[in-house]
């Protein structure tokens, strides 16, 4: 429904770059810009270190002595996040509490892991921003404020019930259940509030709201130096752990969790309440557009080539059975 009534625009930028492919050129530092297939770890290695997660990526049937040895050279404690290298809205993302917890989600899931320090922030939001290569300045086009799921305890009702009383909560509790399956018939006190998952995505029950009011120079300043920090890497969404907007905003204080390139969404849109449909369509557009422009510039004054209309579906197609293969063993 997002998509499809925008195809027509989408054929007619491709005839006007002469090549299907033309997105490929965005974001030279990732692979093929960001389409899905690129490594998560890799990509958030060209962040300045200040500004990541500790992160260690673990090959699969590692012996589990040598994740411990690689988790404590890295210096991270435990709770923890563990999350495949090539994923996709927060399919198998979870927090980890033990060694046991550990050893057990890494036995199920034989794939490439990436293990991240948990950072204790107290907010997360996605910023959109897009730089033309051959422009000093960008521009921020989305901010995407991220509420975290929860629910308040009343003195009396167990926890499984709160969940099953509260409208959106409701949705999720088949998750619910797993997450917190040994709290479930315990009774939150009066006024305390139960954040029901860390996870910032949708299909965790977290909720998207627009934060667009936010964009100011300012803002646009921090990511024009963390764009100019990361050679080749011009359009997409970096996903943030922040206290205090203030300190995002001065650049003084944040963790990038991730940068999503050229399938990310400036997923403000997804904010029924302030948003409508049809300007969302009109956004992807406006977005879609800001893509031609930096992968044409980037083809002609940068050299760099387009990938083969082949070569970029087959890496589509083995993302497509790579994460169903997950889902399976998920």
């Amino acid at each position: 429904m997002f998509y499809v009534p925008n195809l027509p625009y989408a054929f007619y930028l491709a005839f006007k770059a002469k090549h299907a492919a033309f997105f490929s050129a965005a974001n030279p530092a990732i692979k093929s810009s960001g389409n899905g297939t690129e490594s998560k770890f890799e990509t958030i290695q060209l962040v300045p270190e200040k500004f990541r997660p500790k992160s260690v990526l673990i090959k699969p049937k590692t012996d589990f002595s040598e994740v411990i040895n690689k988790i404590e050279k890295t210096e991270i404690e435990f709770p923890l996040i563990a999350k495949p290298d090539i994923g996709f809205r927060g399919l198998l993302v979870k927090k980890i509490d033990s060694e046991k917890e550990l050893e057990e989600y890494l036995n199920n899931y034989p794939i490439n892991i990436i293990i991240q320090e948990f950072l204790d922030y107290e907010n997360e939001c996605g910023v959109f921003y897009h730089r033309q290569p051959n422009e000093k300045n960008g521009r921020i086009s989305s901010v995407t404020l991220k509420k975290f799921i929860s629910v308040i305890g009343n003195g009396e009702s167990t926890l499984k019930k709160l969940i099953l009383n509260d409208k959106r909560a409701k949705l999720y509790i088949d998750l619910f259940e797993t997450i917190h399956e040994n709290n479930l018939n315990k009774i939150p006190k009066k006024s305390e509030v139960v954040k029901l998952t860390v996870i910032g995505n949708h299909s965790k029950g977290t909720q998207f709201i627009n934060g667009n009011h936010l964009i100011s120079n300012k803002l646009t300043q921090t990511f024009d130096e963390l764009s100019h920090s990361i050679e080749g890497w011009y359009y997409g969404r970096v996903d943030i752990k922040y206290n205090n907007f203030k300190e995002l905003e001065n650049g003084t204080d944040y963790k990038v969790l991730e940068i999503n390139g050229i399938i990310a969404e400036p997923t403000h849109i997804y904010d029924a309440k302030n948003f409508t449909y049809f300007n969302a369509l009109k956004e992807i557009r406006s977005h879609w557009k800001s893509l031609f422009q930096i992968s044409v510039e980037n083809h002609k004054a940068k050299n760099i080539p387009y990938k083969s209309v082949k070569k970029f579906v087959n890496e589509m197609l083995e993302l497509r059975n790579y994460i169903s293969s997950i889902k399976k063993l998920h």
